[in-house]
């Protein structure tokens, strides 16, 4: 096979590359091709709107958060628990007193929650899906354990191919040494299983719901300056 200018002559040729400005489309494309829904919100209003949406089509009124930096910027739990949600999030940090405590809640906690919210490490667009570590979420539980998941990700987190990911991720390459991100789930659309006479069941290993949401640029700069003084 010739060889595609930008790929990596090691890996080979897999699938053709993805422009830039096609990066988002496909994955909304991708994701929507395996039951999941993908939203854009350019303002905070468009945020909150799409947030509000889905907890109410779910009839949640309780949410467990990931530890995932971009929740915290966006003041999340806050917002959430104005909403009227019982909101519980993963133990940040390695030495507090009680946290094992804390973590054997927040995993109680994930699998009577309705709604799991995190954010990503990666999305990957030639698949439509959604790369999580521990070192970036804390735990994957949010993921995985509540029937409902939603992902919030930024542009620069979407990236074309398999490789890439792999490339980027932050898992050592030595397994004696200490690996915060060792645990990664590649998450692409809900939960499905058959049985032998192949009928299609949802959320049996895990969400039966998954929503992607892209979080512009435009609305953390919002965020910012609510939060000046």
């Amino acid at each position: 096979l010739p060889e595609v200018p930008g790929s990596s002559p090691e890996l080979g040729i897999v699938m053709p590359p993805i422009a830039p400005e096609e990066l988002v489309p496909r994955f909304e494309a991708e994701l929507e091709k395996v039951a999941g829904s993908a939203y854009r919100a350019r303002t905070l209003q468009e945020l909150e709107e799409v947030l509000r949406s889905i907890l109410e089509t779910s009839g949640a009124t309780t949410v467990v958060l990931s530890r995932n930096p971009l929740l915290g910027q966006l003041v999340l739990q806050e917002k959430l628990q104005a909403w009227g949600q019982d909101v519980s999030l993963w133990p940040a940090g390695s030495s507090m007193a009680g946290e094992a405590d804390e973590r054997q809640r927040f995993r109680e906690q994930s699998f009577s929650a309705a709604v799991g919210i995190t954010g990503v490490d990666f999305v990957l667009a030639e698949s439509g899906t959604l790369v999580l570590s521990s070192a970036t979420e804390g735990a994957q539980l949010a993921s995985l354990a509540p029937p409902v998941h939603v992902a919030l990700y930024r542009r620069g987190q979407v990236l074309g191919s398999l490789e890439e990911v792999l490339e980027r991720l932050p898992v050592p390459r030595d397994v004696e040494a200490d690996a915060p991100g060792r645990s990664v789930v590649f998450v692409t659309g809900p939960s499905r299983t058959a049985d032998i006479e192949q009928i299609l069941i949802r959320g049996v290993h895990g969400p039966r719901y998954v929503h992607a949401i892209l979080v512009e640029e435009n609305c953390l700069a919002e965020m910012s300056a609510e939060r000046q003084p």
